[in-house]
């Protein structure tokens, strides 16, 4: 009798026909299945699993859906966290992706059977929350935003802007730069921390493209300062014919009473700029976009220039983007307005749960933040669950991944960032991780 470890080994062709990993293969694709057979097949001839095992190795090797992203519990307080996602959407928003998943009358008018405007509820959306625009297009970011606007209106000519706003943001992403990629001039008027309403005015030419204001967004600076605010830059150049383009960063609409100091786009466009840009996806609440609102001239300019088809969003996008504006809440919007005495109840009730357990945890007050480069001195009041330090790194790496804010020797789990109906899958995965432990 043959001692070939081999022919131990079930066939590929074998294990694929098995019912319960023919029917991975049809929502997985018979790829990530035919490699997690292949594994088992390699653990069988090497002796660690027995053949009549291989099958369900396979099977619990499978990941739970096609993409690697994973779902997390944010527990770290930041609202709108760029490495979790930022903003993350409304279920009216899911709802609306899964419906435009398919085939959609994104670009057909279903009434004439003829050619339709594309993305014409997004914009309708964005123009009801935001009355004093005239028109808006939607792109895939705010950079991307920025770059249209900066090619469209600067290229080959000057863009004027304040040194103190010449600024970098996340992974090293720098404006002026991104600017100069365009093809524009930068014209940089003022100090780093000074710029006057005549700075700008001396700095106009023929040759000037737009005026630029760009929100600082993660940092501020303070003592001996100046700043020009849009009202009195858009008098100044009241009769240039030179654009005043505002980015304000974070996608407030309007003004938000937790947030005195952070622009928002209905206020930045009521106090005189041509074009103001934002984000979709930090404190609107949606998915990842880049607003254009304002004079209808400039936004059809934008519109017709030819990098605005490689910039544009995709129907899911608009989807979503017109359900977070028309719908509910969405969670961010939720967060922000959370009760801190609400806060402190969760965090007491879970602390208690965890407790009972044998678990070493503490309600006690924290402090929130909006994240995604929003409103960096105004921190939110908040409660979470402390635990000893040494979770942070098994909560992260568990089945349902939770990450938290370490604080010198304890990991906060933050409930300001945590939907309440999470509470139970938080406290699980906390649990989990204790009884590895023990």
């Amino acid at each position: 009798m043959s001692t070939d470890p081999r022919r131990r080994v079930p066939r590929t062709d074998a294990l694929l026909a098995e019912p319960r990993l023919a029917a991975a293969a049809e929502r997985l694709g018979r790829s990530l299945v035919k490699d997690a057979v292949l594994r088992v097949q390699q653990q069988v001839r090497d002796g660690q699993l027995g053949p009549e095992d291989a099958a369900d190795a396979a099977l619990a090797a499978l990941p739970e859906r096609a993409s690697s992203l994973q779902p997390v519990l944010n527990a770290t307080g930041v609202l709108v966290h760029t490495n979790l996602g930022r903003a993350p959407l409304s279920a009216a928003a899911v709802e609306a992706i899964a419906a435009a998943a398919g085939t959609t009358d994104v670009e057909l008018d279903l009434g004439t059977g003829r050619r339709g405007p594309r993305g014409e509820g997004a914009v309708g959306a964005l123009l009801e929350r935001v009355p004093a625009a005239e028109a808006a297009i939607v792109v895939n970011n705010c950079a991307a935003a920025l770059a249209l606007v900066a090619t469209a209106l600067g290229q080959g000519r000057e863009l004027v802007l304040a040194r103190g706003e010449l600024v970098e943001i996340g992974d090293g992403f720098r404006i002026p730069e991104l600017l100069a990629a365009t093809g524009a001039r930068l014209r940089e008027v003022g100090t780093t921390n000074r710029v006057t309403v005549d700075d700008y005015r001396d700095a106009l030419h023929d040759e000037t493209g737009a005026v630029l204001k760009v929100h600082p967004s993660n940092f501020v600076v303070r003592g001996f300062t100046r700043e020009v605010p849009v009202h009195e830059l858009a008098l100044a150049l009241r009769g240039s014919r030179v654009p005043l383009v505002a980015d304000v960063g974070s996608g407030l609409l309007a003004p938000h009473p937790l947030l005195p100091d952070e622009p928002d786009l209905q206020s930045t466009l009521a106090g005189g700029a041509d074009l103001v840009l934002a984000s979709g996806d930090k404190l609107l609440g949606g998915p990842q976009a880049g607003l254009v609102l304002g004079r209808a001239e400039l936004v059809q300019r934008l519109r017709r220039h030819p990098l605005y088809r490689a910039l544009r969003v995709d129907k899911t996008t608009l989807a979503a983007l017109e359900a977070t504006l028309r719908g509910p809440r969405p969670p961010v919007a939720e967060m922000l307005a959370a009760d801190v005495g609400t806060l402190r109840g969760r965090a007491r009730a879970l602390a208690a749960r965890l407790a009972d357990a044998g678990v070493p945890a503490e309600a006690v007050d924290s402090q929130a933040r909006v994240g995604g480069g929003g409103a960096p001195e105004h921190p939110l009041p908040s409660a979470a669950v402390a635990l000893p330090a040494a979770f942070a790194e098994p909560l992260r790496r568990g089945p349902r991944p939770v990450v938290g804010h370490v604080d010198d020797d304890r990991t906060l789990l933050d409930l300001r960032s945590v939907p309440p109906a999470a509470d139970d899958d938080l406290a699980d995965a906390v649990l989990e991780v204790a009884r590895r432990w023990t």
